[in-house]
């Protein structure tokens, strides 16, 4: 990859170019974040696992008729992915309360939602991620009726796929955050990360409210036992793969 030039760093990956104009290259970090980037820190291996989890997640839903950004792991921490434009919308799907939801509407947490709640949010860290109406989206142009429509239509598809794969895995899928983009030749695919960084993940042997987290939420919430929580969902993805 002689072209290899650093394009973006973000919160959790860098992103290179590679010598294939239409193929970029990114570097998953430990490097972790809270609260808009409020709370810093570092877990350790958290970049290989969440690579490694990522690509074995993408493989899943590509083979079930999803596409995604990814073409392959050349490495531990790294990951080749297809070059998209990302619509600047984050799609967060819940399978359950949790989080921002129950502090924002009252509802309890663990409150099953039928059917899931599909939320979109203004990817925009200086305005702190806002939650927007379809109708505030649409104004803002961020994505015309047709794409809202097929991302709403995929990270739904999306949820059922992984929320049937993690049970498997004895695992709860809560809730969890999707990103999609546009290629070159116009086709929408799903993009960025899937992980304890992006979902929220209960072990369902534990009903202890603490002892169940496998997540973010760990480091969050001070919880400890981080490095151990992922390292224990990518051994259960594996072993179902």
């Amino acid at each position: 990859m002689s072209d290899r030039q650093q394009l973006y760093e973000g919160k959790a990956k860098i992103v290179y170019t590679t010598d294939d104009p239409e193929v970029l290259l990114a570097y998953y970090k430990d490097d972790a974040t809270a609260f808009n980037a409020q709370k810093r820190g570092t877990i350790t291996g958290k970049g290989e696992i969440n690579n490694t989890m990522s690509g074995h997640l993408f493989k899943l839903l590509e083979a079930a008729g999803i596409p995604t950004h990814f073409i392959d792991t050349p490495s531990p921490n790294e990951m080749r992915i297809k070059r998209v434009d990302i619509i600047p919308v984050e799609v967060i799907v819940r399978n359950i309360a949790a989080g921002s939801l129950c502090k924002q509407t009252g509802i309890p947490l663990g409150t099953v939602l039928q059917p899931p709640l599909v939320e979109f949010c203004y990817k925009n860290d200086q305005l702190g991620d806002p939650l927007l109406t379809r109708d505030r989206l649409l104004a803002m142009n961020l994505a015309s009726e047709e794409q809202l429509k097929s991302i709403e239509d995929l990270s739904r598809q999306i949820d059922q796929i992984l929320s049937d794969f993690f049970s498997q895995c004895g695992i709860t899928l809560v809730d969890f955050k999707l990103e999609f983009g546009m290629t070159s030749d116009g086709q929408l695919i799903l993009a960025d990360e899937i992980s304890p960084d992006t979902c929220r993940l209960w072990d369902q042997a534990e009903t202890d409210p603490n002892l169940r987290v496998m997540d973010k939420d760990r480091f969050r919430n001070d919880l400890g036992n981080v490095e151990s929580a992922y390292q224990q969902v990518l051994a259960r993805v594996l072993s179902r793969i």
